[in-house]
This record gives structure tokens, C-alpha cells and sequence, in this order.
């Protein structure tokens, strides 16, 4: 198990509050590092929010039966 495997699994168990005390201390370390440029840290948030943004967008469609087939295509590539 990789350690980032080990750390998610971890924190999922917190409550959300300890979460939250964990990303700031992430965030914490990042702002330490001089090894990462900033445009790093700015396309992680960019990917964040583009990901809430869709999840949010999908809510509640994981549920819904598929409005297609593979029979209702008229061509295949």
C-alpha cells in the first residue's frame, strides 16, 4: 500500500472537522516547499473545484437508468 493510500484511508475515518485541520496542514507544507512552483499548486485547485463543479452537475444522476443503448447507435467508429 502506497503511502498516500495509507493517509486516505486515514483520514476518511476523521470527522470532518479534523479533516479539514489536516488540509490545512497540507496546505501548510505546500506553502513551505520551494520545490513546488505556485502554477502547481494553482492547476490542483483549478482540477479541484473543475471536479466539484461536475460532481455537482451529475448529482443524484449515478441513480438513473440509462437512457441509451448500444443498439440506439446509427454509426460506430
Amino acid at each position: 500500500m502506497t503511502v498516500i493510500e495509507k493517509i486516505q484511508q486515514r483520514v476518511l475515518i476523521l470527522p470532518e472537522s479534523m479533516q479539514t485541520q489536516v488540509l490545512d496542514f497540507v496546505e501548510f507544507l505546500l506553502s513551505k516547499s520551494a520545490s513546488i512552483p505556485q502554477e502547481a499548486l494553482e492547476d490542483v485547485d483549478n482540477l479541484s473545484w473543475s471536479n466539484l463543479s461536475l460532481a455537482m452537475a451529475m448529482r443524484g444522476m449515478e441513480d438513473e437508468e440509462e437512457p441509451y443503448t448500444l443498439g440506439d447507435l446509427k454509426e460506430t467508429f
